[in-house]
C-alpha cells in the first residue's frame, strides 16, 4: 500500500459525499470500516451505506476501534490512542490488493479531527491524499439557515475543553464548539447569547434547537442526554453568538 485517501463524508448522509469522494470510493483497492462497539454499530452502518451508494466494487475490511484511556492525563492518553489506531490501520492493511485505500472521515479531515495527524505515525508512511467533505458547521448553519459570521466579523472555532476550562473567548462575538459531552455552554453568563445546536445533521433523526441560551440551554441539555441514551451515540455541535 503506497497511497492512503482519506474521504471526508460530512455528517454521514451520502449526499454530503462530494462527486470527488464517490468517484475516489470507486476507485479504491480496499476500504477500511472502523467498528466503535458500544452500541454505536449505526455509525458503521453509516459508512457502509455510503460505499454502497457510490457503487465501490473495493474490498472492505472492518477492524475495531481503540478506546482512549480516560485514566491517563489528555495529553498522553490522546498520544497513546493515536499511536495505537495507527497501529490497528497497519495491521487491517496487510496483504491489501494492489491501489489505493480508503478511509471515510467524519466531516472534513482538516477540522478537529486527528486522521491527518494519525497517518503521521504509520509506518512506512504512505502517500497521503485528502478529498475534503462537509463540515459539521456547514450542516450546522445550513440547517438553522443562519450566516456562519456576523457582517464584517470574525468567528472562534472551538471546543467544549476550551470552554470549560477558559469560559467565554475574550473579545469574541461568534464561537462555535465542538467536540463537547457536557454541555459546556452551562458554566457561561447566559446574558446576551443566542445558540443555535444541532445534533445528527442532516440526518433522519436531526435534532435542532435555537434561542436565547437564558431559555433554551437546559432543553437543549436533556433532549441531548434523552437523545443519546436512544440512540447510544451523537455527534452534536453548536454556535453561540453575542447580540
Amino acid at each position: 500500500m503506497d497511497d492512503l485517501w482519506l474521504i471526508g463524508i460530512g455528517t454521514g448522509s451520502p449526499v454530503h459525499v462530494t462527486l470527488e469522494g464517490m468517484q475516489a470510493l470507486r476507485d479504491a483497492a480496499l476500504i477500511l470500516v472502523p467498528h466503535k462497539g458500544d452500541g454505536k454499530d449505526a455509525l458503521a452502518a453509516l459508512r457502509y451505506g455510503i460505499i454502497e451508494a457510490s457503487g465501490a466494487q473495493a474490498e472492505i475490511r472492518s477492524f475495531d476501534y481503540p478506546v482512549r484511556d480516560p485514566a491517563l492525563p489528555y495529553g498522553r492518553g490522546v498520544i497513546e490512542w493515536h499511536d495505537e489506531i495507527a497501529r490497528r490501520w497497519v495491521a487491517a492493511m496487510q496483504s491489501a490488493p494492489p491501489g489505493s485505500v480508503a478511509l471515510l472521515v467524519w466531516g472534513d479531515p482538516s477540522l478537529y479531527d486527528s486522521t491527518l495527524r494519525i497517518a503521521e505515525r504509520m509506518e512506512p508512511r504512505p502517500r497521503l491524499r485528502v478529498v475534503p467533505g462537509i463540515t459539521a458547521i456547514q450542516a450546522l448553519t445550513a440547517a438553522h439557515a443562519i450566516p456562519l459570521n456576523t457582517v464584517n466579523g470574525p468567528v472562534k472555532i472551538t471546543t467544549g475543553r476550551q470552554l470549560r476550562d477558559h469560559g467565554w473567548p475574550d473579545g469574541e462575538e461568534t464561537v462555535v464548539v465542538m467536540l463537547d459531552a457536557e454541555c459546556s455552554f452551562q458554566g457561561l453568563d447566559p446574558e446576551g447569547l443566542q445558540i443555535w445546536w444541532g445534533a445528527y445533521l442532516s440526518s433522519e433523526t436531526q435534532a435542532l434547537e435555537a434561542g436565547s441560551l437564558a431559555e433554551v440551554g437546559g432543553r437543549i441539555v436533556e433532549r441531548r442526554a434523552q437523545l443519546r441514551a436512544r440512540h447510544g451515540w451523537i455527534m452534536d455541535t453548536y454556535l453561540l453568538r453575542r447580540v
